[in-house]
């Protein structure tokens, strides 16, 4: 059908008549000049994608309207201009690219319909751990290594990258997606099928949000969608609301960016942003460079947004000719965004748009800060973090305390490594990390941090050697700039070498510590200490044995590495003393705004953004030497323990089978508020007493070999046993952490894969009772894949994450949610009851069911299906069974 909108459809330029674009002031509707930019980009995919049947002509009209349209829960459809993925992710969405052509070939259908149709780009940046650190060839070793684990899934993924369609893939050693996004594959304005649009992405991690930084609306979704939209599927959405967040003044001479987005972080906590869009404005952000505002939008999972958007000016245009883009595309991307309204100068007040409503931040009250020690939205200032270290050790065990007998506050532990006498004691700093994508994509902070490292160094100061120090950069560029700035032999002497290009300590990928410090930490329970310039410190997730983490910045993981502790007043107390017995305090050696800058225009520089771009995806040589079949099917190998045929199809026919109600269901585990997807979903090393661990030792490995939970999301035999298996876990049914659970039955403490498997064989369904926040944290699709696999039918909780309350609708999981002011406490549960979910033949977006217990006692609550979509994903049996029917009749 031909598109309603095609008369405001006109060249950029006339020189170049088959050059396209949809020209949204010839609406003459005055309501676009109101609208958010974000809310803009909204709308001119659903004016060029509009054919009267995915895309409708209302669905604009409520776009446009957005202004009545927003409290109204109203569903747009959204098509992104591209999809990104990490490997993490990836791997398994690949994976069920290759069972859903076996499903539609054994269908009858056509199996190589099943292509990417959106086109997607796939990083390889989460499978390289910190193996080898403080040693000239940490990074080969840790490389080489990382191909030695991941053979079997990279000769996968080059399979792919051949079979299928607009799938690209960035080899490993390239650095981490977000910055590979924000310096190479991100266009800002797209140049394809013969028309310009606004470049948008999701992503199938939750920190895609950080390319709203560039002005390219993003944001994270579970692999589950993200494979719908590869599949030329649009997002369903609702309309957002969006928060004007105002900036103005400028940054204190000694604040980083870090201590500006953790500031961010706890206040749009307090606002309440949740499912929401944030959108920054105010003279403010003219003063922030494009990694700064990168920094602050990559932080947007973790204040709980939806997006987090900076429009378009000319900062981003100016940062793409120094990140090496082509001028040519460079000048018709500034065209464009002139021609539409999506060219914003903050410091003309007549541009602000309309917004839901407006809170403001003055820059010059940011003070230097970081957030922990579970959680990125408890902000801590600098200058407090002893104070409140020391308030968390006897605090009650919570999200700010660990519950040690005041009589233990000041316990000391010796220990010998390498041949010499250390001490442990609580807060001791026994990782220290420069790492992730927050903070390795901004040349401020990280120049900072290398300019921080030669003082130290020139002052005679030294980081304890068993503390596990790493630098692992997010491109190629950083260690350019490093490297001709300097400061790159300062921070090596100082233990912090280049251990590898990827997403390593900050997703748990921190490697062993030392066999004597771990002994130490257990002896003593020892409190001990991960400092990270990541955006995730929830607990048991950076390593098992630190269990307090902060965020910091890269600057400030240095001091608190040369420190060993975070039990230090930096105003009071010295960092150490050297050689010479002279005290070296932090604000002997902390560089200042104009320094850093200096250095950052001398040496950030267009050429070496070119260097290593034009090379990414051929500069790996043994990712080049690897082999991969060329067949359109993939050959599954029955022995593989990283590739795995899922069970997702099994048994589908073309036709519809009606939803039932659940009956006499088991509750599998009685959770608390906030657990997050770490708590989840497999993630970091396979414990050896595991229910993974066994499986891996049945096929013949060696704990050795077991590699961790990421790098086999490709097989959900060992995905479905590491399914909350975290240590950390807090499962209302037993008295201590740790991933087991009663099997009601047999009164039984079983592993909790275990105990749902006798569910399973006796035939029992089983739901989940959360609290609040379910779900928060990362995008992990196997956060709603493993549950699923265990029997579970339906969760029940006082509110959701939005991205995984997708992801449990994309696999066929009811998500259900209290009516409002009532809760397990309110309604008397226990989770001892069984549980029957009536399910009702004609099902409506947030309609309220019944539940009913084996005591008598019912109640009701919303069934969380939002839209029309979700309850069509639902009655296929989850996502991808509705495109296997779709792409087999």
């Amino acid at each position: 059908m031909s598109n309603p909108f095609v008369q405001i459809v006109e060249p950029l330029d006339p020189k170049q008549p088959l050059k396209k674009f949809f020209n949204l002031s010839k609406l003459e509707d005055v309501r676009y000049a109101r609208l958010p930019f974000s809310i803009r980009i909204l709308l001119e995919a659903a004016i060029r994608n509009c054919d009267e049947f995915l895309v409708k002509k209302g669905d604009v009209e409520n776009i446009l309207n957005w202004k009545v349209m927003q409290h109204k829960n109203v569903e747009v459809p959204f098509k992104p201009a591209r999809v990104i993925l990490q490997d993490f992710t990836g791997v398994p969405a690949v994976v069920d690219f290759a069972a859903m052509r076996d499903a539609v070939k054994k269908l009858g259908g056509d199996p190589e319909k099943i292509n990417p149709i959106c086109p997607a780009d796939l990083v390889i940046d989460h499978s390289i751990q910190v193996d080898f650190n403080r040693q000239s060839d940490s990074l080969q070793k840790n490389q080489d290594l990382e191909f030695e684990r991941n053979k079997e899934r990279f000769e996968f993924l080059k399979w792919g990258s051949r079979a299928f369609k607009n799938l690209k893939i960035i080899p490993p050693g390239s650095g981490i997606i977000h910055q590979v996004n924000l310096e190479y594959l991100a266009r800002v304005v797209m140049d394809q099928d013969g028309y310009y649009y606004p470049d948008s992405v999701v992503g199938t991690d939750s920190h895609t949000t950080m390319i709203d930084g560039l002005g390219v609306l993003g944001w994270g979704v579970g692999g589950i969608e993200a494979e719908a939209v590869m599949l030329g599927q649009p997002i369903s959405m609702v309309l957002p609301e969006v928060v004007g967040y105002k900036l103005v003044g400028n940054p204190q001479p000694l604040v980083t960016s870090t201590d500006i987005v953790l500031t961010i972080t706890k206040h749009l906590r307090q606002v309440g942003v949740v499912g929401k869009f944030v959108e920054f404005f105010g003279p403010g952000v003219a003063q922030l460079s494009i990694a700064d505002r990168a920094t602050i939008a990559n932080m947007c999972p973790e204040y709980g947004a939806t997006a987090a958007y900076f429009p378009v000016d000319d900062v981003s245009i100016g940062y793409l000719i120094q990140t090496g883009r082509d001028k040519e595309k460079v000048t018709c991307t500034k065209r464009y965004l002139e021609a539409v309204g999506m060219l914003r100068d903050f410091k003309n007040p007549s541009q602000d748009p309309d917004f839901t409503q407006v809170v403001e931040l003055d820059l010059c009250t940011v003070v230097p800060c970081c957030s922990g020690p579970k959680r990125p939205q408890d902000k801590v200032a600098v200058s407090d973090m002893k104070k409140d270290f020391e308030t968390c050790l006897g605090a009650k065990q919570g999200f700010k305390g660990f519950q040690i007998a005041p009589d233990l506050h000041n316990s000391i532990v010796k220990f010998n490594f390498e041949g010499c006498d250390f001490e442990l004691a609580h807060g001791s700093v026994v990782i220290a990390a420069i790492t992730s994508c927050t903070n390795t994509s901004n040349p401020s902070v990280m120049l900072g941090a290398g300019l921080l490292a030669k003082k130290a160094v020139e002052a005679g100061l030294t980081v304890k050697p068993y503390i596990k120090t790493s630098l692992s950069p997010g491109s190629g560029v950083v260690t350019y700039y490093l490297r001709e700035s300097g400061v790159m032999r300062y921070l090596s002497q100082l233990g912090f070498d280049v251990v590898g290009y990827g997403c390593m300590t900050c997703i748990g990928n921190s490697g062993p510590l030392p066999e004597s410090v771990v002994e130490a930490i257990t002896q003593g329970d020892l409190v001990a200490v991960g400092v990270l310039s990541g955006n995730r410190n929830f607990e048991g997730r950076v390593h098992p044995n630190t269990r307090a983490n902060y965020l910091a910045s890269p600057p400030l993981v240095i001091a608190y590495a040369i420190a060993g502790t975070i039990r230090i007043d930096f105003e009071k107390e010295p960092l150490g003393i050297n050689a010479s017995g002279k005290k070296i305090f932090l604000k002997d050696i902390w560089p200042t705004r104009n320094e850093i800058q200096a250095v950052e225009r001398q040496f950030v520089i267009p050429g070496m953004f070119k260097e290593v771009y034009q090379k990414i995806e051929t500069v790996n040589k043994s990712w080049n030497a690897l082999d991969a079949p060329s067949d359109k099917l993939y050959t599954w190998n029955p022995k593989s323990t990283y590739i795995k045929s899922p069970p997702f199809f099994d048994g589908l026919t073309l036709a519809l089978q009606t939803p039932k109600t659940i009956e006499d269901a088991y509750v599998l585990l009685s959770f608390g508020d906030s657990v997050t997807t770490d708590h989840i979903s497999p993630a970091g090393n396979i414990a050896r007493n595991s229910p993974a661990a066994r499986y891996l030792t049945s096929r013949g490995l060696t704990p050795r070999e077991f590699n961790s939970y990421g790098s086999r999301r490709g097989n959900d035999a060992v995905m479905a046993r590491g399914t909350f298996a975290n240590i950390r876990l807090v499962n209302k049914f037993i008295d201590k952490q740790g991933p087991q659970t009663v099997h009601f039955p047999s009164g039984e403490i079983l592993d909790v894969f275990d105990a749902a498997e006798r569910y399973k064989q006796a035939g029992h369904p089983l739901i989940v009772l959360a609290g609040k926040e379910y779900g928060a944290g990362s995008s992990r699709d196997w956060a709603a894949k493993g549950p699923f696999l265990l029997g579970v039918k339906a969760v029940l909780a006082e509110s959701y994450e939005r991205i995984h309350r997708s992801n449990l609708v994309g696999m066929g999981v009811i998500p259900l949610q209290y009516l409002p002011g009532e809760d397990a406490g309110t309604l008397g549960l226990t989770g001892r009851e069984r549980y029957t979910i009536f399910i009702p033949e004609k099902l409506k977006p947030q309609m309220n069911v019944q539940i009913k217990l084996d005591t008598g006692k019912t109640f009701h609550a919303i069934m969380r299906f939002d839209t029309d979509v979700e309850l069509t994903y639902f009655q296929n049996g989850g996502v991808l069974n509705y495109m296997i029917r779709k792409m087999a009749s």
